[in-house]
């Protein structure tokens, strides 16, 4: 399929819409590798400014989805507006509504113990043909990484869903691509969290307005540090935008 990006901060992002992903999703179920997906907001983008390992992943991924309502208003700042944004948790959703009218099977990875297994529990309830594959919680050690990919080969697995946090589940999914056996897999941060009905996801009001962040920091303050990366990232834009549109 034929792919259109462009670069936020030097960082690659796919201009597609929600349909034009799961489109590009379901040729992915279609292929024999292992395709990667990301999901960046601001604060990866950020990160991956000042992180060249996390750069070269991003770069190298099958599909950069706009995750974060930065990108979208960086992408207006720098002259090249996105289609849209295309949120992680309402992609990964809809991918296994897709996977599921194929009666295929999904691995679920990360978090703390139990959630994969509740998240799991309640999109094959809602999701009807979705089969669960396996799940793990995110508490292992690095050396137990190659033991953890196997277990994934070994379900038969066909999406694989990390929710290890940026850059932990990028770096995962990279590194292990080749030997996971699947067609597909996205780092998903703390959608487990949201399925599992551990955390409230924010109010449409909150979505439509780009305002999520603001919810998530009700619900857990001890994020008030990382709300500083929307700002600052647009101020680097607004200093870097030029070279950007210029590409």
């Amino acid at each position: 399929m034929s792919r259109e990006q462009m670069r936020i901060l030097g960082i690659p992002v796919d201009r597609l819409d929600m349909e034009g992903a799961l489109a590009r999703f379901e040729s992915f179920l279609n292929g024999e590798d292992c395709r990667i997906i990301v999901t960046p907001n601001s604060e990866i983008v950020l990160n991956a400014t000042k992180d060249p390992g996390l750069a070269e992943i991003i770069e190298r991924a099958d599909m950069v989805i706009p995750d974060g309502i930065g990108l979208v208003h960086a992408s207006k700042i720098i002259g090249k507006p996105l289609k849209e944004r295309v949120t992680g948790v309402d992609f990964s959703y809809a991918a296994l509504g897709l996977l599921a009218e194929r009666g295929g099977s999904a691995y679920f990875l990360g978090a703390k113990p139990g959630i994969a297994e509740k998240a799991a529990e309640k999109l094959c309830g809602q999701l009807p043909g979705l089969v669960c594959a396996g799940c793990r919680d995110g508490y292992f050690k690095p050396e137990q990484e190659e033991e953890i990919a196997e277990e994934i080969r070994s379900s038969g697995a066909d999406f694989l869903l990390v929710a290890l946090g940026s850059p932990k589940q990028e770096r995962f999914m990279y590194a292990h691509r080749e030997s996971l056996g699947v067609k597909a897999a996205i780092g998903v941060g703390g959608c487990f969290d949201v399925w599992s009905g551990t955390l409230e996801r924010a109010p449409e009001f909150y979505r439509d307005h780009g305002l999520e962040w603001l919810f998530r920091l009700k619900q857990e303050p001890k994020r008030i540090g990382r709300t500083a990366a929307l700002p600052l990232f647009l101020i680097k834009v607004l200093l870097h935008g030029r070279k950007d549109g210029d590409k």
